[in-house]
């Protein structure tokens, strides 16, 4: 028998965020974190994509955030999930940060990058 690893967690993140089921996302999130197994960017990119989706902001920028004390680099798309979680709700400033942190951080930016921007722009 196969023991969860990263890579299923991942994947049942995943399939959580499109069925926008944010809190089974987290709870399978806090699973992988408290067992023996370490997020990476794609789980942690997982969950901050399931809240995004789910218009849960406030979770996903306190993951995105966690992403550093965990010692996970951020990437692209944890910044856009991340920024495109924040134009959802408007907060156009905590948007240009992210956006403004992505170039200080070396981190590539996208079109999704600069749509989500300038959408957090026009919800704010």
């Amino acid at each position: 028998e196969a023991a969860p690893d990263t890579t299923s967690f991942g994947a049942a993140i995943s399939a959580c965020e499109k069925a926008s089921q944010w809190e089974v996302s987290l709870h399978l999130f806090a699973v992988l974190v408290t067992g023996k197994l370490k997020p990476n960017a794609i789980t942690f990119g997982a969950a901050i994509s399931a809240c995004e989706k789910s218009w849960v902001w406030d979770k996903a920028l306190q993951l995105f955030n966690a992403m550093a004390q965990n010692i996970v680099e951020h990437t692209t798309m944890s910044y856009n999930a991340a920024i495109s979680a924040c134009e959802k709700v408007g907060a156009w400033e905590v948007a240009l940060q992210l956006f403004s942190d992505m170039a200080e951080n070396g981190v590539e930016t996208s079109v999704i990058s600069f749509n989500a921007v300038i959408s957090a722009f026009d919800s704010g």
